[in-house]
């Protein structure tokens, strides 16, 4: 972005493929490209990221924030949103929202045969706390580990 110009291309911004979730979740995620739009424009209280994932994989497992909002849009592709409710399609130009403190936990999955490309939004609260809803996923995520680490249910490192 140059100086003159509030505005840039999205695929401007570099895509990474990284995840904090230690193994066996982190094969489930990755590859994944993340855009992270809202730092790249230096903002501090929201998030804002263009996520695209690769057929058969998922977002993030099946969570549910205490503190955070969170939208996601999908730009392209179609993707499957799975919450307590069951699994929905969703497919370029629909969207979901999910607000704090809703214990529906909830994940995209590509179950397609092409990547597909989403933008996700939410504020970010520096004592939020993420909770998992599979019972077999043994994983919290808590401002002491902000860090990206993750823990088990009962505090333990992973």
């Amino acid at each position: 972005m140059s100086e003159k110009s509030r505005a840039l291309p999205g695929a401007a911004v570099a895509a990474v493929s990284r995840s904090g979730y230690p193994e066996p979740y982190r094969s489930r995620v990755l590859p994944r490209a993340v855009r992270g739009l809202g730092d790249a424009f230096g903002l501090t209280r929201i998030g804002i990221n263009l996520v695209t994932i690769e057929p058969g994989k998922e977002s993030s497992m099946r969570h549910w924030h205490t503190r955070e909002d969170e939208f996601v849009y999908v730009v392209a592709g179609t993707l499957v949103l799975r919450t307590d409710a069951g699994e929905e399609q969703l497919e370029a130009g629909m969207c979901a929202g999910f607000p704090a403190g809703a214990r529906d936990g909830h994940q995209l999955i590509n179950r397609s045969a092409s990547p597909a490309t989403f933008l996700v939004v939410s504020n970010r609260d520096p004592e939020d706390t993420a909770h998992y809803s599979d019972p077999d996923v043994d994983l919290m995520w808590s401002p002491p580990n902000a860090r990206g680490r993750m823990t088990r249910r009962d505090g333990t490192p992973c």
